[in-house]
């Protein structure tokens, strides 16, 4: 379902409407890719494969966005904000797998 989103956040047209606040975008991105990694964790477990590649993801969503669609543009910045939600949601969920495992 996670991928299902991001599918539609990344690659749909823009709506049109103004950001909610500045750099408003970098929160959605962050949180979107925190939701994937975080999702890849529960489901894989602690592989590394599962960060690299939602760190890839966000990456290669951005040069498509920036070579493939018009109505889309890369963002060195989205990069950053996909890889630090990323980080975050992988390590998070495996503190929280250790606690849950521990109970």
């Amino acid at each position: 379902m996670v991928v299902l989103v991001s599918l539609y956040v990344l690659f749909s047209p823009n709506p049109g409407a103004g950001p909610l606040f500045p750099q408003s975008d970098k929160v959605v991105h962050a949180a979107l890719f925190a939701a994937l990694a975080g999702a890849g964790r529960w489901r894989f477990g602690p592989l590394r494969a599962v960060l690299v590649a939602a760190l890839a993801y966000g990456a290669l969503s951005e040069v498509v966005q920036w070579l493939a669609l018009p109505h889309r543009s890369g963002d060195v910045l989205d990069v950053l904000a996909d890889s630090v939600g990323a980080l975050l949601g992988w390590l998070l969920v495996g503190g929280l797998l250790r606690r849950l495992i521990r109970v």
